[in-house]
């Protein structure tokens, strides 16, 4: 396509001959038809034909026009000057897009495209004066070649006369191309159709039918887009078409098929007769479909017009293309059309820039303060059509009158804008509609989730209608949030407004809070309200008529943030309602019957019980009461069997559950958790949908449900804090749980054994139990040892801060086959099991503070685990080296680098008063650098020490250190060890190496008189502390490369 072809055009056709061949006859009537028929032609006199060289004016006639014809005749190849020329002309249709046709008058195409007869006769001619390898003779040949390959006309045996006005018709087909008005000021359309042309070119084939989709809101840019694409590419086609308001258009009486008529006339130049819409199809197919077409539908917005108008891509000749701008995107999708653009509104300058063109047209000094014209730009919001009409409304005004008209525009649109941007609206359906006024008036802004189970709840079909609304350009989901343009929410709201302009009891919907106690004070009778939302931000008083609610019989939502309501009694509500959010909410009451309610959610209010009249919530599925502190109880709800969700959060007076809630067949969620007070809840469970179950935080429940039926569908329960004394056996028919957490759990004793049912059992968690002493065998011993015993599927358990003094359960390696984290701190071990070795998995290890401990023994550091280890000592074993400063930095030689094991880092840690993390807390963390990225960090932090301790941080290198080495193969390792809280005296480091024979056993002693230790196996590499620029060759690796080993 063309770079310049929207350049400037002074003739329509350029006619390139030998005059001495057709000057005085064919030429002169051509031209005369030409002429009658308005079409500006250029043709040069025999003055401007001087000297060998084509003139400077005949150049600039060629660029400046639409069509090239060549007649090519008996001599025209004898003229230097013709066949500069022709030059020229071939030049411009490659660079430009010039349209070429040749005329053949009385020589045969193949003549002049290889040279044959005269044509050979004059080229033999040229070659004898400017030699037969002449640069020049070769580019006259291709140029030749090349028109002569074109598709024209041939005189042969026809009459003149008639092959004349062939000639005439179809350049007036050609030339029917006007090129289309596009804006008074295109701001930011070249760029956007220049890409639109790139990414046309990089799509397209020449055998091929492009379909183009410009997809976006009312008012956006896409016709101006669109006429601007046409403009530039029109010059590539045969023929072209632009059809404008297709929309309103076939809204009319026999609209397709006066579309389709302006369709083929526009193209054909000649009128057709069209009976029929049918009719209309098969014509366009039979005239068009060898021909290269450029045809624009502009607002389309029903499949029937597609279908009619373009229906097929096989319709058209190859090359074609085929340019569609709508607000529904779903119509481009359902045709076919998978090159889809979403036109995006302008950026802050290219609106800027377009605002001032119209609001300052000629004025070089602006005497408008720069905050209006930024609140006149932010109204806008890069929208192109409310840009040019605002810009225009306030131009020649003063700064008074822009204060008061941008006033006006933030409570009811401008009437031209609210126009264009509601064609989108009123072409939803009742569904569509309703969404779409909820969404502008309560919703932008808000959780795509969340609005949709409101909207769901509402009795909408939500999904469907909000795919609907993003396909028609007037909403948006970004970041998982709904968003629409300032204008399009306005224009929503401004639909509500006018259903009632002076009297918002009257309206469908309600978000002011003026309007909203307007209506509640009064108490009359309201049957238009369908919803009303406060999300104040700012607390406000309101006063209000107990019944006022209840006379809204149409009222399906009701949120009120931050609104604190005072009324002479319990505030009824009506049956109708389906959704209530109401924090800090007063006593309320629903009226007998059944009640459509779906979701009740209340947060921080004074509600002492559930609601008045409790009975017949047929519909209701989410109840949620977090953080009211006056709930006592929860009452009967068998009458609710929908309910999904149950969330009792901090809701510290709540002392009962009614035996009802474990019954609930449909319930899914329920978390009571942090309610200090509950004593009371169903002895049974037998609600088979449960997925999740918490009472974290209940310190006065002491007894855990049964579960007497199996639950397929629960996955995580969690006992924390709770005073349980016991876990009952009934446990195994959590068949499905994945997540079980008893922390601090000081009253539970044992665990029954049951529990290594759990075959599904992900993470168990029994830390801070200080009667816990001890962890059930599995009793069902299996004579074939490939049964499937204890936890095949756990992977962290946390037994610390109890009292266990063995680890039974743990001696059979496989019980737990995929354990990756262990932590035993805080206990009573005397020693861990040797098959600890065997959990292949395993990728930390915490002993922290196990003062009995006779020995940990942890073999085979080439397997990829970390360890970390926390004993009671002021000593670091002799193998590890010692540092003086917090970083340590050394070389590792090549030969080296890929036989390291890990890293060992040992600290001695002393105790301060006080801490960021508990006021005896210790901390401290470590970093590795290999080659000057860091590739490790750990926080390390630890409960009250009551004495100083050795930690020891042991891992591996195969996800530490892996980064390239330095150009002559040699790593630079330093590590970075610092303490938070608390003082590290002392410090050091060992790197471990593959094993080999005569490798030596790490130990680490332990301050127990009978010196067991700790023990890691592999070779021990010898360093000592460098500075981070030591230089790689005076590395003392490689000094002693020869010491690798040293004894403990």
């Amino acid at each position: 396509m063309a770079a310049s072809s929207n350049m400037k055009r002074h003739y329509h056709v350029f006619l390139s001959f030998r005059g001495t061949d057709v000057r005085q006859g064919f030429l002169s009537h051509l031209y005369a038809a030409l002429d009658q028929k308005g079409i500006y032609t250029f043709v040069d006199s025999e003055e401007l034909r001087k000297g060998e060289e084509i003139s400077l004016a005949l150049m600039r006639a060629i660029e400046e026009s639409h069509v090239v014809i060549i007649v090519f005749s008996e001599h025209y190849a004898s003229s230097r000057w013709c066949l500069e020329e022709l030059l020229k002309i071939m030049e411009c249709k490659e660079k430009n897009g010039l349209k070429v046709f040749p005329v053949f008058y009385r020589v045969e195409p193949r003549e002049v495209r290889e040279g044959r007869d005269s044509y050979k006769r004059a080229m033999d001619n040229h070659e004898s004066k400017l030699g037969k390898d002449s640069e020049k003779v070769k580019r006259w040949k291709k140029a030749l070649y090349e028109a002569g390959s074109l598709s024209g006309w041939e005189l042969n045996d026809r009459d003149e006369a008639d092959l004349i006005q062939c000639i005439v018709k179809e350049l007036s087909i050609c030339l029917n191309q006007t090129p289309l008005h596009v804006a008074k000021y295109p701001v930011g359309i070249d760029s956007r159709v220049q890409r639109l042309i790139c990414l046309s070119q990089k799509e397209s084939a020449d055998d091929d039918v492009l379909m183009i989709g410009l997809w976006g809101p009312g008012g956006i840019g896409k016709t101006a887009i669109a006429k601007a694409l046409y403009n530039a590419m029109m010059r590539q086609f045969q023929v072209c078409s632009f059809l404008d308001q297709v929309r309103e258009k076939s809204h009319q009486s026999g609209g397709l098929v006066s579309l389709q008529k302006d369709l083929l006339s526009e193209i054909l130049v000649h009128p057709l007769t069209v009976y029929s819409v049918a009719g209309g199809i098969s014509l366009i197919q039979e005239r068009l479909c060898c021909k290269k077409v450029l045809l624009v539908l502009d607002d389309v917005d029903h499949m029937n017009q597609l279908n009619a108008l373009a229906g097929k891509g096989n319709w058209f000749g190859k090359g074609s293309i085929i340019i569609v701008t709508t607000r529904n995107k779903q119509l481009l999708t359902s045709h076919g059309i998978n090159r889809v653009h979403r036109i995006q509104t302008l950026g802050c300058c290219e609106a800027r820039d377009l605002f001032c063109l119209h609001a300052f047209p000629d004025s070089e000094s602006v005497e408008i303060g720069v905050d209006l014209i930024d609140r006149a730009l932010r109204y806008c919001d890069g929208l192109s059509l409310a840009l040019e009409v605002l810009g225009s409304f306030l131009c020649g005004r003063n700064e008074a009158a822009w204060e008061s008209a941008l006033h006006k525009l933030s409570k009811s649109p401008d009437q031209i804008i609210n126009q264009v941007l509601k064609t989108s609206f009123d072409g939803l359906e009742n569904n569509e509609r309703e969404i779409f006024l909820d969404i502008a008036c309560f919703f932008k802004g808000k959780g795509v989730e969340y609005i949709k189970e409101v909207l769901d709840d509402s009795g909408f079909n939500t999904t469907i209608g909000i795919e609907i609304l993003i396909e028609r350009s007037l909403i948006k989901n970004e970041y998982g949030t709904l968003q629409m343009h300032d204008l399009i929410q306005l224009m929503g709201k401004d639909i509500v407004n006018e259903e009632w302009p002076d009297d918002p009891g009257k309206r469908s919907r309600l978000w002011l809070f003026e309007d909203v106690e307007e209506v509640l004070y009064e108490d009359t009778v309201m049957d238009a309200v369908k919803a009303i939302v406060l999300n104040l931000a700012t607390p406000k008083e309101m006063t209000i008529s107990p019944c006022a609610f209840k006379k809204m019989k149409r009222l399906r939502m009701l949120i009120l943030h931050k609104v604190h309501i005072s009324s002479q009694g319990p505030v009824r509500l009506p049956n109708a309602l389906r959704w209530l959010e109401w924090p800090n909410a007063l006593h309320l009451e629903f009226g007998p019957g059944p009640k459509k309610l779906a979701r009740l959610r209340f947060q921080n209010s004074h509600i002492k019980q559930l609601v008045g009249n409790c009975q017949n919530f047929i519909c209701l599925k989410s109840i949620e009461f977090r953080d009211c502190k006056s709930l006592a109880s929860i009452p009967d709800i068998s009458s609710a069997p929908l309910l999904e969700s149950l969330d009792l959060f901090n809701c510290k007076s709540l002392v009962e559950v009614h035996q009802s809630v474990g019954d609930l067949d449909k319930l899914k969620h329920m978390n009571i958790s942090s309610c200090s007070n509950l004593r009371i809840f169903p002895n049974t469970l037998k609600t088979k949908s449960l997925q999740w179950l918490d009472f974290s935080g209940c310190s006065k429940l002491e007894k855990c449900p049964d579960i007497l039926e199996k639950m397929e569908h629960l996955i995580y329960f969690f006992l924390k804090g709770t005073a349980i004394k016991e876990f009952p056996a009934s446990i195994e028919n959590l068949v499905s749980i994945e997540q079980i957490d008893l922390g601090c759990c000081n009253n539970l004793t044992r665990l029954p054994s049951s529990i290594h049912k759990l075959k599904n059992l992900k993470s168990l968690v029994v830390s801070y139990c200080s009667n816990f002493v001890m962890f059930p065998k599995n009793l069902e011993d299996s004579i074939d040892p490939d049964d499937d015993l204890g936890f095949p599927s756990l992977r962290w358990l946390d037994l610390s801060h109890c009292n266990l003094s063995k680890a039974e359960f743990l001696e059979n390696a496989s019980s737990c086959p995929i354990l990756t984290c262990l932590n035993l701190t805080n206990n009573k071990f005397t020693h861990l099991p040797t098959c600890i070795k065997k959990y292949d998995y395993w990728k930390d290890l915490f002993v922290y503070s196990c003062k009995q401990s006779k020995g940990v023994s942890v073999a085979d550091a080439s397997s990829p685990k970390e360890v970390e280890i926390l004993v009671n000592g002021r000593e670091m074993p002799e193998w590890i080296l010692h540092c003086k400063e917090d970083t340590i930095s050394f070389m590792v030689p090549p030969d080296l680098c890929d036989k390291i094991l890990g890293l060992a880092i040992c600290v001695i840690l002393r105790q301060n008063k006080k801490g960021w993390f508990d006021d005896s807390s210790c901390s401290f963390d470590i970093s590795l650098f290999v080659n000057g990225i860091r590739s490790y960090y750990r926080l390390i932090f630890f409960d009250p020490l009551e004495s100083d301790h050795v930690s020891l941080v042991y891992f591996p290198s195969n996800r530490k250190i892996e980064e390239k080495p330095l150009q002559n193969g040699w790593s630079h390792i330093q590590v970075c060890v610092r303490a938070l809280e608390g003082t590290i005296k002392k410090r050091g480091f060992r790197l471990i190496c593959e094993q080999q024979e005569d490798d030596l056993r790490v130990c680490f002693p332990t301050p127990s008189a009978d010196g067991n230790r700790l023990e890691f196996q592999g070779k021990i590499l010898e360093g000592r502390q460098l500075s981070t620029d030591t230089e790689e060759e005076n590395s003392p690796l490689e000094q002693n490369s020869t010491k690798k080993m040293r004894r403990s």
